[in-house]
């Protein structure tokens, strides 16, 4: 069943799922006239809203029956976006949320002002119109892969970054690393804090710096590494990388903290899952890059 609305002038396409099914699939079969890259092209762009409250990019996303999907339609002035190193997912008049891929800074550094992110975006932006400013709202390392997010205003910035830990609902990476923990599943909890070095250190017991959590779970594993799900209880530098050296089991690829091997020339380590509370609308954004095959390679038998 479908029906028509509006919102602020973008025609919307509403449509209620009968039954349940994939989300490619279902709306293949419902929108007539759009061939599948189209379709696709709506998902990966953040135009599919699931029940007014998630941004779905996931291909094969289970519907059920009630179930009901928006089509956001585009509006404005249209440059298309293209980075080999960067991808948008989802974007409003608030925010923006890219898939970054390895080997991009998300900010300037002393020796690199514009092969990061930031600079990429904003110059994008710019090119629609030049009064268009982005705002970082929070990092991923050069080497590591996944979803991040930017800002459209200072204020949307500072909502966001003032009420972080409040407004994530989920935030989850995929990391490969070397031998098997102990345990399956742990929480890995200490002090960190940065050395006159700008080495990121962690400590146990009583310690001037960050309280810093780290949830992980076994998914998979060999003689050689394990596949790791990470959540993150809080959001320090570097956090992930130093709590899985402090139990001997460092990132793959991660020779600043303690790796010795790096069997596909990159760091083991992708944010595949944020879910946080829209600044604005309050609704509730869900986004899902998933990690590199070459991950789950790496724990084949």
């Amino acid at each position: 069943m479908k029906e028509n609305h509006s919102d602020n002038n973008r025609h919307l396409d509403v449509i209620t799922v009968d039954n349940g099914a994939p989300l490619l699939e279902f709306l293949y079969d419902n929108i007539k006239g759009q061939s599948r890259n189209t379709i696709k092209s709506y998902l990966s762009h953040g135009r599919v809203i699931v029940n007014n409250t998630k941004v779905i990019t996931q291909f094969d996303y289970p519907l059920k029956r009630g179930d009901e999907i928006i089509i956001k339609s585009s509006a404005g002035k249209h440059l298309r976006f293209s980075h080999r190193l960067l991808r948008i997912i989802f974007e409003d008049d608030y925010l923006i949320v890219v898939s970054k891929k390895e080997g991009l800074l998300s900010i300037a550094t002393e020796k690199e002002k514009e092969a990061t992110a930031y600079h990429i975006l904003n110059h994008y932006y710019k090119q629609l119109d030049a009064k268009n400013h982005i705002f970082i709202v929070h990092r991923l390392d050069k080497d590591t892969s996944g979803v991040m997010v930017f800002a459209k205003s200072r204020d949307v910035q500072n909502a966001l970054q003032s009420n972080w830990n409040d407004a994530v609902a989920e935030r989850s990476y995929i990391a490969v690393v070397e031998g098997k923990p102990d345990k399956m599943e742990d929480t890995i909890t200490s002090i960190l804090f940065e050395d006159k070095n700008k080495f990121m250190r962690s400590y146990k017991g009583d310690a001037e710096g960050q309280k810093a959590a780290t949830s992980f779970k076994v998914l998979a594993y060999n003689d050689k590494y394990s596949l790791l799900k990470l959540d993150l209880e809080t959001g320090r530098k570097n956090q992930i990388r130093i709590h899985l050296q402090s139990i001997g089991h460092p990132i793959v690829g991660d020779k600043k903290y303690g790796s010795k091997k790096s069997p596909i020339g990159r760091l083991c380590l992708h944010a595949k899952t944020l879910s946080f509370i829209h600044p604005v609308t309050k609704s509730l954004l869900s986004f899902e890059v998933p990690a590199p095959k070459t991950f789950m390679m790496l724990v084949k038998d």
